[in-house]
């Protein structure tokens, strides 16, 4: 017989069901504000300042609405540098952010606990090891995504690259990629996908890609892929999901492969959206 402290035995009950009752209560306030309508205010914010909300089908809109409050209420959002966060800034990121969840299984980012805001860019630290030498160096930042807890954004570029998505770029659909990305504990541009069998496609079509972005961004030659995607493998990801979404019609025309492999995995079709 095992032994243990007095009550051992009905904390490990109760532990479990209290787990099991939290996630109930969750997946009910989750379904109950899928079915609600978006406020008039969040809605008017929305239209306003997001210019990909104006361009995707009408039949997405009641799904994003409903991921949109789901968002809200379960990110803890902080100003930081002076900032004097709003609901205005808090909307603007969340319609962003959920144009990733549209028809897939939505977990709403389970890694990110906090979106910290800043007025602008920010600088922040950088950690390099050399054998046995550690150095920090400032580094000016528009966004980053943490690996457990995190998303960070410089609100000024949030604001006018939602404004203008014919830009191709879009900080906060990068910065959620990576929580894409990060789901399965490792920022390697491989977000959990629907299959085992899905895997050695994945690698296969974005590795290759991957290869040609730095060989054109070595060569300084211009692509609908902006050259920060050559860094790694996991800013590649990222920057591919802006390029799939702000411009998607040029990316099936120059990267029809990548392209379809996109729209496999989030399950839309952006170059369908808009002519550009």
């Amino acid at each position: 017989m095992l032994k243990g402290p007095p009550g051992i035995f009905a904390a490990i009950t109760v532990l479990p069901l209290a787990v099991g009752a939290g996630l109930l209560r969750r997946a009910l306030r989750r379904k109950r504000l899928m079915g609600r309508p978006l406020p008039d205010g969040q809605l008017a914010v929305i239209r306003r300042n997001v210019a990909l909300y104006r361009l995707i089908p009408e039949e997405l809109k009641p799904e994003l609405h409903g991921h949109i409050q789901n968002f809200l209420a379960e990110k803890h959002f902080e100003g930081c540098g002076g900032l004097a966060l709003t609901e205005e800034m808090r909307v603007t990121i969340a319609a962003q952010a959920c144009m990733l969840l549209l028809r897939r299984r939505s977990t709403y980012f389970p890694k990110c606990d906090s979106v910290i805001v800043y007025p602008s860019a920010y600088v922040a630290g950088k950690r390099s090891r050399f054998g046995y030498v550690e150095t920090e160096e400032a580094s000016v930042r528009l966004g980053e995504s943490w690996t457990q807890g995190l998303v960070v954004l410089a609100w000024d570029e949030v604001a006018r690259e939602a404004a203008h998505p014919d830009e191709g770029r879009n900080v906060v659909l990068h910065e959620f990629a990576h929580q894409l990305d990060q789901e399965d504990g490792a920022a390697d541009g491989t977000p959990i996908l629907g299959s085992r069998s899905a895997y050695p496609e994945w690698s296969r079509v974005m590795g290759g890609e991957y290869a040609k972005l730095r060989d054109r961004a070595f060569n300084h030659v211009h692509d609908v892929l902006d050259a920060y995607g050559a860094t790694n493998e996991a800013e590649f990801f990222a920057v591919a999901t802006e390029a799939f979404f702000n411009r998607g019609k040029a990316l099936k025309y120059k990267h029809p492969e990548l392209y379809g492999l996109l729209e496999g995995y989030y399950r839309l079709d952006p170059a369908e959206w808009v002519q550009r």
